[in-house]
């Protein structure tokens, strides 16, 4: 049982480390940031807000994407993106909000 245990505990450790792993960039965390305000953005008001190339921010949001951080909604042509959950800009808030950063 308590390999059973271990075992899971690990598994939470592994994802939690690849979910860190995957926001550990200034502009993905802006980004983040941008869709917990907003709720949900399309490219072009993303990459306009953060004064940024499009295939630069586009890079960004396709790699949350494939990671499982955001998701999208199609309407017309416009794609929008918004936060698969909210908790992991409640973790960048808690970082930000640390004594690591004063």
């Amino acid at each position: 049982m308590a390999t059973e245990k271990a075992t899971d505990d690990d598994k939470r450790i592994d994802k939690a480390a690849y979910v860190l792993k995957a926001v550990a960039h200034p502009l993905r965390i802006k980004i983040i940031q941008m869709l917990n305000e907003n709720k949900e953005l399309n490219v072009s008001s993303i990459y306009k807000n953060l004064n940024a190339e499009q295939s630069l921010i586009s890079h960004h949001l396709i790699n949350m994407r494939d990671k499982g951080i955001l998701d999208i909604r199609r309407s017309g042509k416009n794609i929008y993106y918004f936060l698969v959950d909210s908790a992991v800009s409640e973790v960048v808030d808690c970082i930000y909000r640390s004594k690591i950063l004063n």
